[in-house]
């Protein structure tokens, strides 16, 4: 539009409707809003711009394409953008993104976000995993100090799965064997006195030495004490991995003993089953991804709609 032209639009603004302002808004805020999301992006993907393909940094303007400025690679003319090779490629309808993470942080259901921001509610899904693919990767390398660890189970679930192995349950549902089984996912969390959480799900039923020894041992510092239950497995792993190791036993009454105890970890575990449960159940193969979700949002780590988008981009304020 002429610079005139666009004059004249505006001196005719305030003499318009209420509806057709209304209408105008309408026009205007999802291009706003796609302006911002594709200038984020952009500003992010600027330092480390290379062909996904080849890996080259020798690359040049090649016209747009879906909002985004699109290159072409000097070295083998293939074509790219700010987002490929990222896990939010080919996504569509960027405009919704950011008020998409709005409602992340405030953990609604993917139907409800759909819902109250137009979208289908696979959309919905597909967004929510995407947004978590890199974001649940950023956690400390190792933790140090007095580390706790401990862990807790949640029933097995195939939500959404179209062929079972078994018969179907009712919403919750129980285990039909007492106890800990492999009817049950373990979810095993690690937490030091600084607040720094790591958490695996090393499969089904109680936790066994060799899956310390897998998720675990790497991830310890070796002048760290490590603190947990009278779990036999754990006193095995210190004892093989030479950590110092110091148990309580809650069973027997015996919960903190001054500096020992597991309380950072056990109110991790509670603050985490509250969160789980307005989702009414979680698919187990997805997980890892709702475990790294609350960790973004575990002591207003992400708080904005810009950051959680720069976290789904793995650039981590670190």
């Amino acid at each position: 539009m002429h610079a005139r032209t666009f004059d004249h639009f505006l001196k005719q603004i305030p003499v318009l409707t209420r509806r057709q302002r209304e209408r105008l808004l309408a026009l205007l805020l999802p291009a706003a809003k796609l302006d911002k999301t594709v200038e984020l992006i952009e500003q992010m993907a600027a330092p480390r711009l290379a062909c996904p393909a080849c890996g080259s940094r020798q690359l040049y303007r090649h016209g747009q394409a879906h909002g985004l400025q699109r290159y072409r690679c000097r070295g083998c003319g293939r074509t790219c953008n700010a987002l490929s090779g990222t896990p939010l490629a080919r996504l569509r309808h960027k405009q919704h993104w950011l008020d998409y993470l709005d409602r992340m942080l405030d953990s609604r259901s993917i139907r409800r976000a759909a819902a109250e921001l137009g979208v289908a509610s696979a959309t919905s899904f597909r967004w929510r995993h995407r947004f978590l693919g890199l974001s649940k990767e950023d956690r400390a390398a190792c933790l140090t100090g007095i580390a706790e660890a401990d862990e807790m189970y949640v029933l097995e679930s195939h939500k959404g799965a179209r062929h079972l192995q078994r018969a179907p349950r009712k919403r919750g549902g129980k285990a039909t064997r007492r106890g800990i089984s492999n009817e049950q996912m373990c979810i095993l969390v690690a937490r030091d006195r600084a607040g720094q959480t790591l958490d695996w799900v090393p499969g089904k039923g109680p936790v066994t030495r060799a899956q310390l020894h897998e998720h675990l041992k790497s991830r310890l510092e070796p002048d760290v004490l490590l603190v947990t239950d009278a779990h036999a497995a754990y006193r095995a792993f210190a004892a093989e991995a030479g950590i110092t190791h110091q148990a309580v036993n809650p069973k027997a009454g015996v919960r903190t003993r001054g500096a020992i105890h597991m309380q950072n970890v056990n109110a991790y575990h509670s603050r985490l089953r509250a969160w789980l449960l307005p989702f009414r159940g979680v698919a187990s193969r997805y997980l890892g991804n709702y475990l790294g979700w609350r960790w973004a949002l575990d002591g207003g780590r992400i708080g904005t709609s810009d950051a959680f988008l720069r976290a789904a981009l793995g650039v981590f304020n670190t």
